[in-house]
């Protein structure tokens, strides 16, 4: 179930060794090309015929009513509320801990005062179909209300009966989300981004999504504000040695699994035994989990299992591969972390699976994938905010750098900018 790659007694960079992750082909590039051309020429009419397709649901309206929103909490269990409040507490804790603090920065005759503020809309995307991911409407809408951001938007797309699963809609009142739209896939992104005759266009985009959402996001970049990262399907790589118990990490190597296809799921180690014993506990945990089909489809085609020469070589492989989820279930994870350089986040020992942090850790879980782990990061309240200087300068800061500025600016050959430094100064232009 799980591919074999022996890289002992391999020299040098790796990488030759290794299946390298697939990037999409035109195929998907042009579907969701034509898909956003709709929605910008056609509006709602777009969404309708969309969601028709490939929800097969005749979409009634394009937003969620608010009253139903506030009334979910009331129809879930009380136990799973208790879960989402908790949860939401750990990922408003978590971000504001990290909200930057203002800049003031001063030399002789300049003051500069570096601002930070938030976009004013924000839409957040959502997941479904294969399962509904209430935990994202948290993990994207709390730390866009603690940024500051004044109205969030979900999209995520309707249930089979026509309708926002109430767990969902619980999450968005738990989370305080303004407008709920039941549309999902590339038409989605293509609604919020430019706006149709019911849906004011957002100012940012954010969440995960399968790979034509993933994509979408990136068509739509330079109309409205998209994180690097790309935010497809799910990604692991458990890295293990001998003190690992082998169903700690055979779940783990399984749970990321359980999104669906294309996504990836690997296993690292130096221990041929350990190699061996994950292999037969994913293949027995396997047999009986509910979401087996899921699981097998993602095993079968970017399962892998590792052995290496050493730890160093380990995590070699693991930042080639830039995973989205990084477990270190080794005696000594503090000891690797120095070697680990790509990874959207990290689970440290054997009591900190991966879903932890896909629920209640408080880290939000939206992380890139599909290697831009290399440059980018999971997303966080600087996703919603911008960064804004204010520079405030006497007459003796102006004397200071004024000779520099016409120096500058006569070798770029900018008179006006010259000219404005000389006019402040009584001479002719």
């Amino acid at each position: 179930m799980l591919t074999r790659i022996d890289l002992r007694g391999v020299a040098g960079d790796v990488a030759e060794m290794l299946p390298r992750p697939t990037a999409p082909g035109d195929g998907p590039v042009d579907v969701v090309r034509e898909i956003l051309a709709a929605v910008k020429n056609r509006g709602d009419a777009a969404l309708v015929d969309f969601t028709k397709q490939f929800d097969r649901v005749d979409l009634a309206q394009t937003h969620v009513d608010p009253a139903e929103i506030a009334a979910a909490t009331t129809r879930i269990g009380p136990e799973i509320l208790a879960a989402l409040e908790a949860a939401a507490a750990s990922i408003e804790a978590y971000h504001r801990a990290q909200m930057p603090a203002d800049v003031d920065f001063r030399a002789p005759g300049v003051e500069i005062s570096g601002l930070h503020r938030a976009v004013e809309r924000a839409g957040c995307y959502v997941p479904g179909g294969r399962a509904v991911y209430p935990s994202t409407v948290l993990m994207t809408a709390v730390p866009a209300r603690v940024a500051g951001v004044s109205e969030i938007v979900l999209c995520v797309p309707p249930g089979p009966d026509g309708r926002v699963p109430d767990v969902t809609l619980a999450a968005a009142a738990v989370a305080g989300v303004d407008e709920v739209i039941p549309v999902g896939g590339a038409q989605a992104i293509g609604a919020i981004a430019y706006g149709t005759e019911t849906i004011r266009p957002v100012d940012v985009i954010v969440g995960p999504g399968n790979v034509y959402v993933a994509l979408a996001k990136q068509e739509v970049a330079g109309v409205v504000g998209v994180p690097s990262s790309f935010a497809g399907p799910s990604e692991v790589v458990v890295v293990a040695d001998g003190s690992a118990p082998a169903d700690f990490a055979a779940i783990d190597v399984i749970l990321q699994a359980e999104h669906g296809p294309d996504g990836l799921a690997w296993l690292v180690t130096w221990d041929e035994a350990v190699a061996d014993a994950v292999t037969a506990s994913v293949t027995r945990l396997v047999a009986d989990a509910p979401r087996r089909a899921d699981i097998e489809a993602t095993l079968a085609k970017s399962g892998y299992a590792v052995v290496c020469d050493g730890p160093e070589q380990a995590l070699a492989v693991s930042n080639f591969i830039a995973p989205e989820h990084l477990e270190l279930q080794t005696e000594s994870p503090a000891e690797l972390l120095p070697l680990v350089r790509h990874a959207g986040a990290v689970f440290c020992g054997p009591w900190a699976p991966a879903s932890l942090g896909d629920y209640v850790a408080g880290p939000s879980h939206v992380l890139p994938t599909n290697g831009t782990a290399r440059f980018a990061s999971a997303l966080t309240v600087r996703d919603f905010m911008k960064d804004v200087h204010v520079v405030t300068v006497d007459k003796s800061g102006f004397e200071r750098m004024g000779d520099h500025v016409v120096a500058l600016a006569g070798a770029e050959g900018l008179d006006a900018h010259a000219a404005s430094i000389r006019i402040r100064r009584g001479a002719p232009l």
